[in-house]
């Protein structure tokens, strides 16, 4: 079974994309944060790790009005995919390069709404496929 759940904050506003066959996406940069304790100074680590996250279709479009600093759980698959980049210079040299993707499956908004006029936050927004 391949499935990965994240749960991070958005370092970018979406990022809506298209194929050359005119089919949207969007792109979500996500970082998801570990905290530890170092066993020999006591002190409190932590380490970033930033995911490339790709939502199709209605997914897609809801994921599309997500702003910076979102705080998000993602849900789906992940996948490596290889292309060719090539470089520019004197000699251009195809390179090929390796990426590591979330292709999502559903969207948790965890931001809280916000107060108006003393009316109470709603529950946070999330979508499924």
């Amino acid at each position: 079974m391949n499935r990965a759940t994240l749960i991070g904050f958005l370092g970018k506003d979406a990022e809506v994309k298209t194929t050359r066959n005119n089919a949207s996406f969007t792109v979500l940069s996500l970082a998801t944060t570990r905290y530890w304790k170092d066993r020999e100074t006591g002190d409190r680590q932590s380490q970033t790790t930033w995911h490339r996250c790709i939502v199709w279709g209605k997914l897609g479009e809801f994921a599309a009005t997500l702003t910076k600093g979102a705080h998000v759980q993602v849900e789906g698959e992940i996948q490596t995919r290889e292309y060719t980049q090539k470089t520019t210079g004197k000699k251009p040299v195809d390179v090929k390069k390796s990426i590591t993707e979330i292709r999502v499956a559903s969207i948790m908004n965890l931001d809280r709404a916000k107060k108006t006029d003393g009316v109470p936050a709603q529950e946070p927004k999330g979508a499924a496929v």
